[in-house]
Order: structure tokens, then C-alpha cells, then sequence
């Protein structure tokens, strides 16, 4: 009897209209084009500027790009999952919303959060479900609506984040293809470093935690960089080591896009040439959750049936770690 693994078979993406570029950014903080460039690697970001839209709205959008390329029925969809930071609302799940907007009825869905490891830590969650052979179809969407959290007076943070979503369709897979290996880790040591202060059973929202600002992104950017830098270098290596992979067998690296140079550290550290290094932080910045699957859907074309990808991403909390998967089809 073959083992069944989980493999993508469909990805999907949507990122807003509006461009903010670092020479806008110039014009609202103390900052300038050469100096973000040089140290995150970020030109522009997306931000949704459309009137009562959250991250459902961006969530839809990438699912329905999936279902429209991929032909998959969403009646047919066993369990939507949206990885996300930025819900739209307090308790309500934004992952059940979602699914009844695209028409997956018959699915039962929540919401991940695990910073922006939340789609990498979705992808093991999907394919622990499959695996099980409970469920055949499993909608992952990584959506984050950053602009909501991020105080534009804050030079240490707006320059930082945008807005977007990307999805990907997890099924059954005999063939030895998908999700192969997983190492996440987390330590709430991290908690001091990367947060929103107010908002949550500790701090209530008050008139003085606005007043404050405690509902903005707060992120102690050396702290984070120190972690994130040694530790996304560290699984991505350990998980090749694990496998006995060498630079030569992976075909590409899926990095979370937080800074130029954490990616850089970590492809160096895996031996993994630029050209293997999937990136789009200079168009998008960080979108938290929706980095990943932004990648696969920016690069989808270029991806071949059986190539190795390793994925990797740390977040606040902190949360971290990396999963090893082989493609499982070529694009039309």
C-alpha cells in the first residue's frame, strides 16, 4: 500500500491595486528610498485602500483566482483554513466567512495564527489532515491586511509590511510528491519583541490605549532580526541535512520575505544559489501570512513536476521553522 502524502495542486493570489512606494514614504516619515532598499530589500508594497475590506476580502479574491484556474469544484472543498494575523473581527472566524463566500458549503472552517509562520504552519496542519485520509481537498489561504495595524508615523515599522493573500490546494498524492518532511519550533521568549500591546484579554481597548497607540505594530527590529537571521538559517539547513539534500538538489528556496538579508543568510548558509531564491519582497514588502504562498503563486510557471522546494519562515511569538516539499505538477 502506497503512502499518501499531501501535495499542492493549485495556488492562487491577489495583491491590492494601490502602490505604496518607498519615494511615497519619503513624503510621511523620516525616511528615504536608499536607506530602506539597502536595509530590507523593499521598493514598494500593496495597500488595500478599498472602503469596509479586511483580509476576507483579499482571502476571497486569492481563493477564487485558485478556483478559477484550477477548475476545482468548491462544493467539493473538505476544509478551508486562513493563516492571517489581521482577522477581520474579534471571535468571529474570518476562515468561515471565507468559505461561504466561495461557495466551499460544505467545508468546515478556522482561522491559524502563528505570526507570519502562519501559512507554513497551515501547510503542516493541511497535510496532517490529508495524511489522515479524513479529508481529500484542503483550501490553505495566507491573508494579511497589514496596513490596519501599522501606525504610519512609525518609521521602524511602515516601511515594512503590505498588504495581500495567496492560496493553495492540498489533495491526496500516491506518487511520492508534496509535503515530504516539517521541523517548527516556537519560544515565547519572542512575545517582548514583536506585538500589538492593546487589544487583547491583558489590555482591553480603552480611550488611553488608543491615545497611546498600543494598537499599532510594535517590533523591536534588532531583537527580531538577531532570531530571525540565525534561527530560518538554522531549520533550513537542519531539514536539508535531514533529508540528504545538497544545494545541488534543491531546486528552490521559499523564504518568508521579511529582509533581504535574512533571506540572503539563509540561502547562503544552505549553499542555495540567488537564481533558486524565490523573492518578490521588493514589489510586495512583507505580507505576515501571505508571503509564502504569494511566492508560489508569483513563480508558479517557472515550477517543475518532482522539483525540490524547502519553505521557511519566522515569526513573532517567536514562531519558526521549515517544511520540505516536491511539486506536484507543471503549470499549463
Amino acid at each position: 500500500m502506497k503512502k499518501t502524502t499531501a501535495a499542492i495542486t493549485a495556488v492562487g493570489g491577489y495583491v491590492p491595486d494601490f502602490v505604496l512606494s518607498n519615494k511615497v514614504l519619503e513624503t510621511m516619515v523620516d525616511t528615504n528610498d536608499e536607506w530602506i532598499t539597502t536595509r530590507t530589500g523593499i521598493k514598494e508594497r500593496r495597500i488595500l485602500k478599498k472602503e469596509n475590506a479586511g483580509t476576507s476580502y483579499m482571502a476571497i479574491k486569492a481563493a477564487e483566482d485558485l478556483i478559477q484556474k484550477s477548475g476545482v469544484d468548491p462544493s467539493e472543498i473538505d476544509f478551508v483554513l486562513v493563516a492571517t494575523a489581521t482577522p477581520d473581527l474579534p471571535v468571529a472566524s474570518t476562515a468561515a466567512y471565507v468559505a461561504s463566500q466561495i461557495g466551499a458549503v460544505n467545508a468546515f472552517a478556522y482561522d491559524l495564527q502563528a505570526a507570519c509562520s502562519s501559512f507554513l504552519y497551515g501547510m503542516s496542519t493541511a497535510a496532517s489532515y490529508i495524511e489522515s485520509g479524513r479529508y481529500k481537498k484542503v483550501l490553505v489561504i495566507g491573508a494579511d491586511k497589514m496596513s490596519s495595524i501599522l501606525d504610519y508615523t512609525d518609521r521602524t515599522t511602515c516601511i515594512i509590511f503590505g498588504d495581500g493573500a495567496g492560496a493553495a490546494l492540498f489533495e491526496p498524492n500516491e506518487e511520492g510528491l508534496g509535503l515530504q518532511d516539517e521541523y517548527l519550533r516556537s519560544d515565547g521568549i519572542g512575545r517582548q519583541f514583536l506585538k500589538i500591546d492593546a487589544g487583547g484579554s491583558i489590555l482591553p481597548a480603552s480611550e488611553e490605549t488608543v491615545k497611546n497607540k498600543q494598537h499599532y505594530v510594535y517590533q523591536d527590529g534588532k531583537s527580531v532580526f538577531k532570531f530571525a537571521v540565525s534561527n530560518m538559517a538554522d531549520v533550513s539547513a537542519l531539514i536539508m541535512e535531514r533529508n540528504n539534500l545538497t544545494h545541488e538538489d534543491v531546486q528552490w528556496l521559499v523564504p518568508h520575505q521579511a529582509n533581504k538579508r535574512i533571506i540572503d543568510a539563509t540561502a547562503n548558509r544552505m549553499g542555495v544559489a540567488p537564481e533558486k531564491v524565490m523573492i518578490n519582497i521588493d514589489r510586495y514588502g512583507n505580507t505576515t501570512s501571505a508571503t509564502l504562498p504569494l511566492l508560489l503563486f508569483d513563480y508558479e510557471k517557472q515550477l517543475k513536476k518532482g522539483d525540490n522546494l524547502i519553505f521557511a519562515a519566522f515569526g513573532g511569538g517567536f514562531t519558526w521553522g521549515s517544511i520540505y516539499l516536491k511539486w506536484a505538477y507543471n503549470s499549463k
